[in-house]
């Protein structure tokens, strides 16, 4: 009979040391992958001494245009995979339709030919953006 009242009691106590390790092993590799996720495509932007833009709630749609005069998109496929006016008209309405008061902006190389910035520009205008706004550096950051 003491045998049966000796039963073990199920343990009602949960051990998270193993967690608060797995916690801190992604902490540490979040930390040095975070400053590898800028935007992908190499441009050297112009300085400037302009006022920054007030930031507003919804991400911008960026169009970049690299040294060699090729447009990448930050919305909708691969936003390090060149694409042609075609695709950047394309996508950059179908934003516009479902966000029309979203903020589009050119990051054009400093070294690119002005006139492929300009019809960047005119692309995204004939896609529905109204205003198109242009990214650059400020001053004090090597220029």
């Amino acid at each position: 009979m003491a045998r049966q009242r000796a039963r073990k009691r199920p343990m009602s106590e949960i051990n998270v040391v193993p967690y608060i390790d797995v916690m801190l092993v992604m902490l540490v590799i979040f930390m040095i992958t975070a400053p590898l996720l800028n935007q992908g495509i190499d441009v050297q932007l112009p300085h400037t001494d302009a006022e920054p833009m007030t930031g507003d709630q919804q991400d911008p749609v960026v169009l970049t245009v690299d040294a060699e005069g090729r447009y990448f998109l930050n919305i909708g496929g691969d936003p390090e995979q060149p694409i042609d006016a075609e695709t950047l008209m394309t996508r950059t309405a179908a934003v516009l339709r479902n966000r029309p008061k979203v903020t589009v902006l050119v990051r054009g190389d400093a070294s690119v030919d002005y006139g492929l910035v300009v019809n960047a520009m005119s692309l995204l205008q004939q896609a529905g953006a109204a205003r198109v706004g242009l990214v650059t550096e400020p001053l004090g950051e090597g220029g």
